[in-house]
């Protein structure tokens, strides 16, 4: 693995278990993303907060990074669905008094960046040495 897929792995990982311990922290800034016809709004939130956690935990360990990748991947296509709840109705996050507006649609293209940032360690790693 070359020195960059290392340290973004790392960045991928720490990203993941601190995103995930912010649920955790401030389950309120979460809840409003939860699309109304998802039932159980706040357990929701402290599963994916788990999930994340174990998934940034687990991509950075040789023997479960691969099905750790894939894990990340299935969760960014889960939440997707919420990201689309907060642009269609602009939904206001951390306490705002309203949405972010157009800059609610332009995130969401970054699910795509961080799908193909998990995809990347899905592949088997040959050493070049």
């Amino acid at each position: 693995m070359t020195a960059l897929k290392r340290a973004l792995l790392w960045v991928m990982g720490l990203f993941y278990i601190l995103a995930g311990l912010n649920h955790f922290r401030d389950p309120g800034f979460y809840l409003p993303m939860m699309p109304p016809s998802l039932p159980w709004h706040a357990l929701l939130v402290y599963v994916s907060g788990v999930v994340e956690m174990l998934l940034g935990a687990a991509v950075l360990l040789p023997r479960l990074r691969q099905a750790a990748a894939w894990g990340l991947i299935l969760l960014l296509l889960a939440i997707f669905p919420a990201n689309i709840h907060i642009a269609v109705h602009n939904v206001p996050l951390g306490g705002a008094t309203e949405g972010l507006g157009v800059w609610n649609w332009v995130r969401l293209p970054l699910q795509a960046v961080l799908i193909a940032w998990a995809w990347w360690y899905t592949r088997p790693d040959h050493d070049r040495r």
